[in-house]
């Protein structure tokens, strides 16, 4: 399947820039891009469906457990 894609004269002046000096062609990087960020979005809207889903079974943890789990990873937590 083949697309267009149409960007702001910045961004394609980056993407020529970054193009010309990684070696590598334009429709390489914004094929990886492209990748890249429906692979994080596709993970992410998974985490929010996982979280309703817990929510709505009730699976909650405590305001303690979730206060020890801050300071765990060092957070200010009161």
């Amino acid at each position: 399947m083949g697309t267009t894609l149409t960007v702001k004269n910045d961004l394609a002046k980056r993407l020529e820039t970054l193009a010309k000096t990684t070696r590598q062609s334009k429709f390489s990087l914004v094929s990886q891009a492209i990748e890249e960020f429906l692979t994080l979005q596709e993970w992410h809207i998974h985490a929010i469906k996982e979280g309703i889903a817990s929510a709505d079974k009730g699976d909650f943890i405590s305001h303690e457990e979730a206060i020890a789990e801050l300071k765990r990873w060092g957070k200010r937590a009161s």
